[in-house]
């Protein structure tokens, strides 16, 4: 029985957590998040304090997310009309999952850092050296699917809903000659920053979906590295 009772107890927290996925946007994105930044840490090769600081922040933002949602379902449930104190509980968990996110932003921030600093410099070397040819190619056939992707769509507009995000594009276009003009990879980083904020402020807002963001940002970045590569090498 105690066996069973333990097993049940597994499958009744898988579905906790499935629940929270299929019903809060913002866990949704915690989980790609966290998706990246592991990622990131096994192409960057950080170390095992590294990654146990990593895994800890992580884990602490999406405990915390699902603490938040339940706190939400309790006092729906308590309450079905306006209430000041219910208020109060879930500002307060929101306020909680904040706190967590930036804790985790500001560990992610501490640990790949300098590993993106020499990124971006290596990668500003090559771009600097590189035939421009392969870059209009790529920026020849993006343009060619995002005509393809409009017209069957035919939704939003140029700065707002519809594929691609538009924000997002000239975000990263702007984070991109900056890093080029300057040619400091501090600044390339500090800029994507930025222009992540504003893609994820796209998203927050429902105007756009992940999917529509990344397009956007890859299409600024393609144009504005094809720019530099032919005006500027």
């Amino acid at each position: 029985m105690r066996s069973r009772s333990l097993l049940w107890s597994f499958n009744y927290a898988i579905a906790g957590i499935v629940y929270a996925l299929r019903t809060q946007r913002n866990m949704r994105l915690h989980v790609v998040a966290a998706g990246a930044v592991l990622t990131g840490a096994l192409v960057l090769n950080v170390t095992r304090y590294e990654m146990i600081l990593l895994l800890f922040a992580i884990s602490f933002v999406l405990v915390v997310e699902l603490a938040n949602t339940a706190i939400e379902a309790t006092v729906d449930i308590a309450v079905d009309f306006f209430n000041p104190m219910a208020k109060i509980a879930k500002d307060v968990a929101a306020g909680a999952v904040l706190i967590a996110a930036m804790n985790a932003l500001a560990v992610g921030y501490l640990v790949f850092f300098d590993r993106l600093t020499r990124v971006t410099t290596d990668g500003l070397h090559m771009v600097r050296q590189s035939s421009p040819h392969l870059t209009v190619i790529a920026l020849s056939l993006t343009g060619l699917a995002v005509l393809v992707v409009k017209a069957a769509n035919r939704e939003g507009s140029f700065l707002r809903g519809g594929w691609p995000s538009g924000h997002t594009a000239l975000a990263v276009a702007a984070a991109t000659a900056i890093g080029y003009a300057s040619n400091s990879a501090k600044l390339a980083v500090l800029a994507l920053f930025i222009a992540a904020l504003v893609a994820q402020s796209r998203v927050e807002t429902d105007t756009h979906t992940i999917p529509q963001v990344v397009f956007g940002g890859l299409l600024g970045f393609l144009i504005t590295t094809a720019l530099f590569q032919l005006f500027f090498a």
